[in-house]
């Protein structure tokens, strides 16, 4: 007896590049959202999204894709990056930010950024520097000078949402009532993957209303909040910084797609739910080695959006989306 043939299984073909970003996640519910400000940040999100899919259609590179996508949400105040960012307890604002590519795993960072006015440009001229990783405060804001980026008064950042923000802070901490989170992890970021192949990520954020002492989050630290390594996968996290950087949740990602074969989606969620068992919660986007993206989060909603060589682009917002 003959037995039937069994047709191929067809595997749709990688796409030639592909785009993720995200805005932060957390309590995001569409009772809270004006028609207006969902119409704003989709926008914005769709924006962000243009911009950095006309430079990978075009064969630009992953690194110059994801730094374009996150400029256009740290210029617009519906998200906390750049002009929009939120208040220390002192009424300032430190911006944080990072940037990575994944073929050499060359990187550049900030944190405690004062006056430039797209922190992800700065973080890009450290990498580009070579010389260091890392910069902070004073002297990022020196560095930010001598390589010529453009700076904005103090002024420009903080918004009214913003000053609102701080002002209940300050309420609930002379009260002594406990803070609550009333907005959302606020961080952007992008991760691509070009037409060579090659992968790159970029994070950027004001950090958290109220916080002190020069407090650093995940953002700007490589492996915590933002990672790329072209044998994996590249990674940008919106969430509670303190818990993803003792998870070191970005490398764990790209490592237990490198070492244990898992998927973005598989690997992405393992290492939320584990952050998750230490009590942070928030979102992080993947792009694999072949394109695939990927998101995960554990909170009500995370404002994010996807584009791919050849495929309409999705921006979504709520969690059933």
């Amino acid at each position: 007896m003959t037995m039937p043939t069994l047709p191929a299984r067809h595997t749709p073909p990688a796409p030639e590049w592909t785009l993720v970003i995200h805005g932060g996640a957390g309590t995001i519910l569409r009772p809270d959202l004006s028609p207006e400000r969902e119409e704003r940040t989709r926008a914005a999100l769709a924006r962000a999204l243009v911009d950095g899919s006309a430079i990978l259609e075009a064969g630009g590179s992953a690194l110059d894709a994801v730094q374009a996508a996150v400029q256009v949400l740290e210029n617009d105040p519906a998200f906390n990056a750049g002009h929009g960012a939120v208040f220390t307890a002192e009424g300032t604002i430190e911006l944080d930010s990072a940037i990575m590519e994944g073929t050499e795993r060359r990187a550049g960072a900030v944190c405690g950024v004062t006056r430039t006015r797209s922190p992800v440009s700065l973080a890009r001229k450290v990498l580009d520097d070579g010389r260091y990783v890392l910069l902070a405060s004073a002297g990022a804001d020196k560095f930010s000078l001598e390589q010529g980026l453009e700076q904005a008064e103090p002024d420009y950042f903080g918004t009214d949402r913003a000053r609102a923000q701080l002002a209940r802070w300050h309420e609930r901490e002379a009260t002594g009532l406990p803070h609550i989170n009333d907005e959302k992890h606020g961080t952007v970021g992008a991760v691509a993957r070009d037409r060579s192949g090659a992968l790159a990520a970029a994070t950027s954020t004001g950090g958290h209303t109220g916080k002190r002492y020069g407090r650093v989050g995940d953002s700007p630290l490589i492996g915590a909040g933002t990672y790329a390594d072209n044998r994996a996968c590249a990674v940008s996290a919106t969430g509670a910084g303190e818990f993803y950087i003792r998870e070191g949740l970005a490398h764990e990602i790209a490592a237990r797609m490198r070492f244990l074969g898992e998927s973005a989606q598989e690997a992405a969620d393992t290492v939320q739910a584990e952050t998750l068992a230490l009590g942070g919660t928030g979102g992080v986007i993947v792009v694999g080695v072949d394109g695939t993206p990927a998101w995960s989060f554990n909170t009500e909603g995370m404002y994010r959006g996807v584009a791919a060589a050849g495929a309409e682009p999705v921006v979504a917002m709520y969690g059933d989306e």
